[in-house]
């Protein structure tokens, strides 16, 4: 029996400020979301300067090489501990040290040192404003509020749909980053849809013919095969880089996606994992950063030439931003 089309969502859910305002509190600071991955922090003192739906968060690895996440403001007057216009990525040594007046805070967001104000009992509770963090195939996801579910919960079964996938061991070999004059609802659901793709793609249709017939009917979670003699994303559909070697023979030779909810998209290859991470900046405007990930022996590789998928990804999703911003 044919389902009933449904409408599409009103404009307003895409352009209104109070149904922003109501997603910053409902889902970018009351759910798990997507902020970087552990191997940007992988030392001491590492450190990520992130923006969460408008809000300027640093993620350190601290002495007890935990992962934390803390809102980059000191809490004395307010300043940021790190200004925005830093490097996305550095090092602070074993301590974050507000540039205003010298409140210094320890890796753990304990305030351990105070100019000039001796010993009060009261500046023991002036830690840094702490987020929930927790992590998953390598990706450190954080939550603003208080958690009522846990992020394994939260990520379903994706994490059973793609267990062959070596997600934790990736590292980077290629970053994409976009600027994109659209809502990231209008990213997210142009993702979870192939019905795009024979219009938009013909790049992606070569290389996975079944996407031409609108992707109804395709059996999305044990991944779409490629074309004869095709079996990953990249200019020629081949690659001199090895399949991931968990991967069953099904997996070898077919493509898998996943939206991780709510902004982390993935595309799985057998050879790279395309992870693209979605960064609202309000209704109209969001950031987008693609990273391509690779298993470290293929980046150990003297002959390491990541440009076949790069090239390949660029095409794409340039041409799923132009008719996202249509």
């Amino acid at each position: 029996m044919t389902e009933p089309l449904r409408p599409t969502l009103d404009v307003a859910v895409y352009t209104d400020s109070a149904v922003w305002e109501r997603e910053r509190e409902r889902i970018w600071f009351g759910q798990w979301v997507l902020v970087g991955r552990a191997d940007d922090v992988a030392t001491v003192g590492d450190r990520l300067l992130v923006d969460l739906a408008g809000e300027s968060v640093i993620l350190v690895r601290g002495g007890d090489d935990q992962i934390r996440a803390f809102y980059n403001v000191c809490r004395h007057r307010g300043a940021e501990l790190v200004d925005r216009s830093a490097a996305t990525c550095g090092n602070v040594g074993a301590a974050l040290r507000c540039p205003y007046h010298a409140w210094t805070y320890g890796l753990d967001g304990a305030l351990i040192r105070a100019p000039f104000l001796g010993d009060r009992a009261e500046l023991d509770d002036l830690r840094l404003h702490e987020l929930a963090v927790d992590t998953w195939g390598g990706f450190v996801f954080v939550h603003g509020g208080e958690p009522t579910v846990g992020l394994r919960e939260q990520l379903g079964a994706v994490p059973e749909r793609v267990r062959r996938y070596p997600l934790d061991g990736l590292r980077r070999g290629a970053r994409l980053t976009y600027e994109v004059a659209a809502d990231w609802k209008v990213l997210a659901e142009n993702y979870n849809e192939c019905y795009h793709c024979g219009p938009v793609h013909p790049e992606l249709c070569v290389l996975v013919p079944a996407f031409r017939r609108g992707g109804g009917g395709l059996d999305w979670p044990d991944g779409i095969p490629h074309r004869e003699g095709a079996w990953t994303f990249t200019t020629t559909g081949t690659s001199d880089r090895a399949p991931f070697p968990t991967l069953d023979a099904s997996e070898r030779v077919r493509h898998k996606g996943e939206h991780v909810y709510p902004n982390l998209l993935l595309s799985l290859s057998a050879e790279h994992v395309a992870a693209f991470r979605l960064i609202p900046h309000g209704t109209g405007s969001t950031t987008v950063e693609c990273d391509l990930l690779f298993h470290p022996d293929a980046l150990a590789d003297p002959a390491f030439d990541a440009s076949d998928a790069v090239e390949f990804w660029d095409v794409v999703n340039r041409q799923d931003w132009a008719i996202c911003e249509s």
